[in-house]
């Protein structure tokens, strides 16, 4: 008896110890970030209708510059935001920041759809990106510092997994409103009226979440140190005078190391990223022309959908394997899977049949593991009082860059002879994502710094 009750307390189950306090910190960041998917494909799935509506005559002579405009705006005002947020989130709580950011764009998404004119759109479109931008970095923060070691990895994953689903629920909406017209060619409005919906949300958030106590604590005691690794001001960890948190991130030796990686890692995930899943539709339905199919179109939307769908998968699993195998492990295979699923993808693959299976493999790397990851291993290697401003510099540093790639797609695609040439010259950048895990620290099973 005794013998066997050893054996059954020895297997402990990963959710064990959990209580209801953490699984609502989750359901507040997983819902978030929902709405944070569905706002960024939303943009997307009504560009067409909504340029129609808002572009002026002269302006409607070039749509192609004026759609990647709107796009790399919001990206703009995405990345922006997320950095500000991020590095406030680390002074005044994850959970206010949450709140505000959270409302505002939930307010801001409302009122893109009374959009008259272009710039009216973009100026609502960067407003939008720059209140929602930190809503991820708060809420994967929050996550990693309430969740149990043995749990976090896999929170973190099902957390990650908001922004797939919100994207299915933004296709699944556009495709019921653009069956039905309920306001004619006016219809793309609806889609923003329903991003109002988050600030329901805020509510929820205020009566079910409390702060972190890890953050807390390393502000009341003072802990300055960005890695935990090395003392700060006069060889001591404890200083009255707090540093300013992105400039640790470039100010001690370890820290910047770890965060240039890291950043680096990041770029590869989002250019690579960018241009597998921008151009998927648009080459997938180049496909269906190809073969003949009536409705060719139609196989654009099929494709994403199927490709989202590999995305969700990857994040649901990957807190349980990046467990398993360590951290660097599964960034280096991330970074290979996605690499040849590119290859694959747009170089061995010519037909649509073919490509319905391929588009969730490739959504399982280029998406779903190549994102997951970031809400997972950053946490690992900062402390509690700039851990905030870490992840969020790692996530937005790339869309800071990447913004400019929808203005320039046109002519990116022209240069290099086509989609699939241009497609697979950006996922060459994959290579550097197999390598540079190496050169950071594992951390599987050792905890957060404080």
């Amino acid at each position: 008896m005794e013998h066997r009750q050893f054996v059954s307390g020895s297997r402990t189950h990963w959710y064990e110890g959990l209580t209801a306090m953490h699984w609502r910190v989750l359901k507040a960041s997983f819902l978030g970030w929902i709405f944070d998917g569905y706002e960024a494909l939303a943009l997307v799935v009504v560009l067409g209708p909504m340029l129609h509506s808002v572009l002026s005559p002269a302006q409607a002579a070039s749509p192609t510059t004026y759609a990647g405009l709107v796009i790399g705006i919001t990206l703009l005002g995405w990345g922006a935001g997320g950095l500000v947020g991020g590095i406030l989130a680390d002074y005044v709580g994850r959970k206010r920041m949450m709140l505000w950011s959270v409302f505002l764009y939930a307010m801001l998404s409302g009122l893109t759809a009374f959009s008259q004119t272009f710039w009216a759109l973009c100026g609502l479109r960067f407003l939008t990106g720059l209140a929602m931008g930190s809503e991820w970095s708060t809420g994967v923060a929050l996550l990693s510092e309430t969740w149990p070691e043995r749990a976090r990895a896999k929170g973190a994953g099902f957390l990650q997994s908001g922004f797939g689903w919100g994207t299915l629920v933004a296709a699944v909406v556009w495709y019921a409103l653009s069956l039905t017209h309920p306001l004619g060619a006016e219809t793309w409005r609806l889609m923003f009226v329903l991003g109002a919906a988050p600030a329901f949300f805020v509510l929820y958030i205020r009566r079910g979440v409390d702060e972190s106590e890890k953050w807390q604590s390393a502000v009341r005691e003072k802990r300055w140190s960005a890695t935990g690794t090395q003392p700060v001001a006069g060889n001591t960890a404890v200083s009255d005078k707090r540093p300013f948190t992105l400039t640790q991130l470039f100010s001690e030796s370890e820290a910047l190391r770890r965060t240039m990686l890291l950043v680096v890692l990041s770029i590869a995930a989002t250019v690579g990223w960018w241009a597998i899943s921008s151009w998927l539709p648009t080459y997938t339905v180049a496909l269906a022309k190809a073969e003949g199919y009536p409705d060719a179109l139609s196989w654009g939307s099929k494709i994403s959908i199927a490709y989202t769908v590999g995305a969700i998968a990857a994040y649901t699993v990957a807190g349980f394997v990046v467990d398993a195998i360590g951290r660097r492990a599964f960034l280096s295979l991330t970074f290979a899977g996605a690499l040849v699923a590119t290859v694959i993808t747009y170089k061995l693959t010519t037909s649509v049949e073919a490509m319905m299976v391929v588009a969730p493999v490739n959504g399982f790397f280029t998406l779903g593991c190549a994102y997951v990851w970031m809400a997972i291993y950053p946490c690992e290697l900062f402390s509690s009082s700039v851990r905030s401003t870490a992840i969020s510099f790692v996530f937005n540093a790339a869309r800071l860059i990447a913004w400019i790639f929808p203005i320039i797609a046109g002519s990116m695609i022209k240069s290099f002879g086509g989609v699939s040439q241009a497609a697979l010259a950006l996922g060459s950048v994959y290579l550097l994502g197999i390598v540079l895990p190496w050169f950071l620290p594992e951390t599987r099973g050792a905890g957060m710094p404080d």
